[in-house]
Order: C-alpha cells, then sequence, then structure tokens
C-alpha cells in the first residue's frame, strides 16, 4: 500500500472525526481538521487545497497555519466543554486520583489553549 494512501486515510479519518465533532461537543472539531489538512498535504494537494479554503471548516485551519492563533470563540468553547468533562467526573464519583490527574492535564490544556494569539 503506497504511503499516499495511508496519508489519505488518516486525512480522511481525521476529517470524520471532526465533522463528529461538531455535533457532540466533547469532541474536538479543530485539531481533528487540522490533522486532517496535515495528512491531506502529504497525500492530495486538491483534498488539502479544499480543505484549507473551505468556507466553514477553512478559517480556524488557516489561522493556526499563519499565526498558531485560536479564536476567542474556540477558545471559550473549547474552555466549556473541558469544564463540562470535569464536571461529569465529578457527578459520576470518579476516583480522587483521576480527578487530580484529570485536573492537571486539563489545567496544562486550557493553558496551551489561552496562551495562543486569536485568530
Amino acid at each position: 500500500m503506497s504511503v499516499r494512501i495511508l496519508w489519505g486515510v488518516g486525512g480522511a479519518t481525521s476529517l470524520s472525526l471532526g465533522a463528529v465533532g461538531i455535533v457532540l461537543p466533547l469532541l474536538p472539531t479543530v485539531p481533528f481538521l487540522i490533522l486532517a489538512a496535515f495528512c491531506f498535504s502529504r497525500s492530495s494537494d486538491q483534498l488539502h487545497d479544499w480543505l484549507v479554503n473551505h468556507e466553514t471548516l477553512g478559517p480556524p485551519i488557516r489561522d493556526w497555519q499563519e499565526y498558531g492563533a485560536i479564536s476567542r470563540r474556540g477558545k471559550l468553547l473549547a474552555t466549556l466543554s473541558i469544564s463540562a468533562v470535569f464536571c461529569l467526573s465529578l457527578v459520576l464519583g470518579v476516583k480522587d486520583w483521576v480527578l487530580v490527574l484529570q485536573a492537571i492535564v486539563l489545567t496544562a490544556v486550557l493553558t496551551f489553549i489561552w496562551s495562543r494569539p486569536e485568530g
């Protein structure tokens, strides 16, 4: 199997997960779209150009590629989703050590997200 085909499968899988993330609030959309663009850049110029220039899906990808930026809306949605996940863990009575680990990881993720410039 060709390496280009593997990159294409990776891009299609990432794009599919990103599309699912549009309707499922706990699944991130933009990271999967960025990964799809990366994979498509190695497999198909046509698919890469379509995704990056897409009216709806393209702007966050271009913001990341050009400036390493995340929009204010994206930051707020990520914060809301991360908070919801942590609250769900609390409600479900997840073990204390898991909550501590989750709090550390999610705080690091939020620190990274909020340290990025805004697109």
